[in-house]
């Protein structure tokens, strides 16, 4: 049984079981309320399933991309629990759960994920498809762009995660015995907070 967060739009956790059930979910859409809700939904849904920490086996977490402040409470409130009830983390790529949302519910060939940047610009990822395992087939991205250069074709264009898909890639990840996405934030985008250029003393 898996423990799912993510906040690279607005906050979603869920808690899906070994045969891919989705027990409990509860999201927060609203992007600037992360940090508020993200304990509250985590005690919820596990009150929702009737689950314990000890009953889990591990927690995931999307790794957006998504936007700095957003996408780094999600990713640590999952490090955190994770930490405190001994579980492992599984990291993945938010827009993958969202393209395995869009195949579940009859897309099928090439499509391209869509969500957004801020700043006029969006993040995007190009897919191809499942794969015989049935997880999405990413063929480019994560990446950054302007609308005018994102990708063409079929689109979906989708704000929140839903963290019982992300739940649900977990385990398919995990029956297929395929590698998780690397432990790193997709910010794609340099913080506006900089070092303050170091000052020169003059003695005398």
């Amino acid at each position: 049984m898996l423990l799912a967060v993510d906040s690279s739009g607005g906050t979603s956790v869920a808690v899906v079981d070994s045969v891919r059930a989705v027990r409990a979910v509860a999201a927060e859409p609203d992007p600037r309320r992360h940090a508020e809700v993200v304990g509250s939904l985590i005690e919820e849904v596990l009150a929702q399933a009737g689950v314990t920490p000890q009953e889990l086996e591990g927690v995931v977490t999307g790794m957006g991309p998504g936007p700095f402040t957003g996408l780094r409470v999600g990713i640590a409130a999952a490090r955190a629990f994770a930490f405190g009830a001994g579980l492992p983390v599984h990291p993945l790529v938010s827009h993958d759960a969202i393209a395995l949302e869009a195949y579940l519910g009859g897309a099928c060939g090439p499509l391209t994920v869509i969500t957004d940047a801020r700043r006029r610009e969006h993040y995007w990822s190009s897919y191809a498809g499942l794969d015989e395992a049935g997880l999405p087939r990413r063929e480019s991205g994560p990446a950054l762009a302007s609308p005018e250069t994102v990708p063409g074709g079929p689109r979906v264009e989708h704000a929140p995660v839903s963290a019982a898909v992300l739940a649900v890639l977990a385990e398919r990840v995990l029956a297929a015995q395929r590698p998780f996405a690397r432990d790193l934030a997709l910010y794609l985008r340099e913080p506006d907070a900089v070092p303050a250029a170091s000052v020169k003393r003059v003695s005398g």
